[in-house]
């Protein structure tokens, strides 16, 4: 039997989130902006990873694996004749390349965490072991280096009829596997002013930052400079001192401005919307209609003095049902608040589906004033 309903009979996942005004929810700068130039930096290597169990590259594929490794091995002092280059079979080993980032202020020293993937055509990097690669910056400078064991968080299994794989086996990692051996020269101590980067884009937002910055320190300190940006002075009090004075304002609490706006994912009947979506008087009409296909098969028998070769035959039968429902008009009226605004809504039936066609249609119509993303 094959049922189908529209209307009332559509379920989904509802989800309505309220960002009250009263109390207001506050946030720290530090939470909403970040200090321009104060930032991670990418480092990339080449490098090789051996000790596997002959699921590295094919030299038939992957040439310059068998490059790489008579290079390596020329470094460490055993030479390979040229003619005999190409007829290495190293199964064992596989071309890797290495990437991490540098965090802001690390000293030389420091260890930070590196991800080494598979370049040639590996099967597997599991139980393997990545050697010496240097790491180098956008400027070709060599900044870290990384070695170690990786790993790879999962596994491989397998017969001859079958096998079992968990996770990725071509991408690991090592913890604490690169050691920096280069700093990024930055006196931080002795700016005279910093810019907050804002991580969304907002005038109101960067306004009640800049004074709560200048209300915190009695001085006109913080200006605007654009809807992403806060320009702040640092005062005579923190002068050679500057990262003192970032941990004082980060800590302050600021509210940021919402931007009235609904999402609608349709693919699951999700609707998210904030407390500063307005509706204007608007009629909402909602009807009930529903249509029900029911298939039943019937079997039509040959009846008694019919052929040796007649067969019972099946016939479709279908039932087809259609029906509506009690109409409803609901009045939505003006610069109510949205939680009035659902709970009418849900006074006259609508499911989450429905009221996702009601949304689109009110904001047709101009009576919704906010912004509506369909994702």
């Amino acid at each position: 039997m094959f049922n189908h309903y529209f209307g009332q009979k559509l379920w989904a996942v509802f989800i309505l989130v309220f960002f009250l005004a009263s109390p207001a929810h506050s946030a720290r700068i530090k939470d909403l902006s970040s200090i321009e130039g104060v930032r991670s930096n990418q480092l990339i290597g080449f490098g090789l990873v051996i000790g596997l169990t002959k699921t590295g590259d094919s030299a038939v594929n992957v040439f310059f694996s068998i490059q790489a490794i008579a290079s390596m091995l020329k470094k460490l002092g055993v030479t390979i004749p040229t003619a005999e280059i190409g007829q290495l079979q190293f199964k064992n080993v596989a071309t890797v390349i290495v990437t991490s980032d540098l965090p802001p202020f690390a000293k030389q020293g420091d260890n930070i965490d590196v991800t080494v993937s598979s370049l040639g055509d590996a099967k597997s990097l599991q139980g393997g072991t990545l050697l010496m690669t240097p790491l180098k910056g956008p400027d070709g400078e060599t900044y870290a280096v990384a070695q170690g064991p990786l790993s790879i968080g999962g596994f491989s299994v397998s017969g001859s009829a079958r096998g079992i794989q968990k996770n990725h086996l071509t991408v690991g990692r090592i913890v604490n596997g690169g050691q920096v051996e280069k700093e990024i020269e930055y006196d931080f101590n002795s700016k005279d002013e910093i810019i907050l980067a804002l991580k969304k884009t907002d005038f109101t937002t960067a306004s009640r930052i800049s004074r709560a910055i200048n209300d915190d320190m009695k001085d006109s300190l913080a200006s605007i400079i654009n809807g992403g940006a806060v320009q702040v002075k640092v005062p005579e009090l923190y002068m050679n001192n500057t990262s003192r004075f970032v941990t004082r304002i980060e800590s302050l609490n600021v509210t940021p401005d919402a931007e009235a706006k609904v999402i609608i994912d349709e693919r699951t009947g999700t609707i998210v919307m904030g407390e500063n979506v307005k509706i204007s008087s608007v009629a909402v009409a909602h009807g009930a209609l529903f249509i029900n296909i029911n298939e039943e098969p019937i079997a039509d028998q040959p009846p008694p003095l019919a052929p040796e070769n007649a067969e019972t035959v099946i016939l479709p039968r279908t039932r087809l049902a259609v029906g509506e429902g009690k109409d409803k008009l609901l009045v939505i009226p003006n610069s109510i608040s949205l939680g009035d605004v659902v709970k009418g809504l849900n006074s006259i039936g609508v499911t989450p589906r429905d009221l996702i066609a009601i949304l689109q249609a009110i904001k047709a119509s101009g009576a919704l004033h906010a912004y509506l993303e369909l994702i």
